[in-house]
């Protein structure tokens, strides 16, 4: 069976969760990670749901599972002790275009919860298939050991700096090796921080469109030479160079190293 990765964005969306014990209490904390709207049917629910429901994180139905509860719904986890509840609300899922999620019973689900490594932004999720849980625990394991803690800091300081080279370069081959080079340097949040200034001094060989007249010069030129440029009567102007990176000037920041593999 071929699975299609993807990450979707479940902010404020919501999804429903039918069951409230030990299988449903991490099913309801990745859906609250990514900041979906929950809502938990269930006629009993543990401590720690109910303490959710009582600050208001979660809504708590209390009572048992019924056709229609999933009107409006994006996505549903069907996370009961009875097969027959989980595989009725998979039977009103594909009726009404819910995706759904029956725990532990593959041929009930549209979806898997994959084993997932997470440093800051990135995530780096497993799937069997639902053929071996075990062994997407396993494989998560020895990821989660050989990254670096402070890989998630690294890719916070190097998103910034990508953002500020599609700010700076137009779409093109060259700036796409340079995000590349990037992507194997060490980055900080250091206005002078070496990827930096590499960045700044690459924006002049491949800036965006000037305006006529303008002239773009690198960052580690005279500051003379890149104030002037000359208009068509001759006089002498200050250009706005639409090529300089914009940085804003902080308090020096360690540097990341970037991993050791290629993306």
């Amino acid at each position: 069976m071929s699975l299609f990765p993807i990450f979707l964005k479940l902010t404020d969306r919501p999804c429903v969760v039918v069951g409230a014990g030990h299988l449903a209490e991490s099913k309801i904390a990745s859906l609250r990670s990514a900041d979906a709207r929950v809502t938990v049917i269930a006629p009993q629910a543990s401590p720690v749901l109910l303490e959710l429901a009582a600050n208001g994180e979660i809504e708590h139905l209390s009572r048992s599972y019924q056709t229609g509860d999933l009107a409006g719904a994006f996505l549903v986890v069907a996370a009961t002790d009875d097969p027959a509840v989980n595989r009725a609300v998979f039977a009103e899922a594909t009726a009404t275009g819910v995706l759904c999620n029956a725990v532990d019973d593959p041929p009930f689900c549209d979806f898997y919860f994959p084993s997932v490594v997470r440093r800051g932004d990135l995530q780096i999720a497993i799937s069997t298939a639902g053929n071996s849980p075990a062994l997407a625990q396993q494989l998560r394991k020895q990821l989660n050991e050989q990254l670096p803690l402070d890989l998630g800091d690294w890719l916070a300081d190097l998103g910034n700096l990508r953002r500020e080279v599609v700010a700076a370069e137009p779409l093109n081959e060259s700036r796409r090796l340079l995000l590349h080079q990037l992507a194997q340097r060490q980055v900080c949040a250091y206005d002078q921080c070496p990827s930096r200034l590499l960045a700044r001094d690459h924006a002049a060989t491949n800036p965006l469109p000037a305006s006529r007249g303008q002239q773009i010069v690198p960052s580690s030129a005279p500051a003379d030479s890149k104030a002037v440029s000359t208009s068509q009567t001759g006089a002498q102007t200050r250009p706005q160079n639409p090529g300089e990176l914009q940085t804003t000037p902080g308090p020096r920041a360690p540097k990341h190293s970037a991993p050791q593999t290629k993306e």
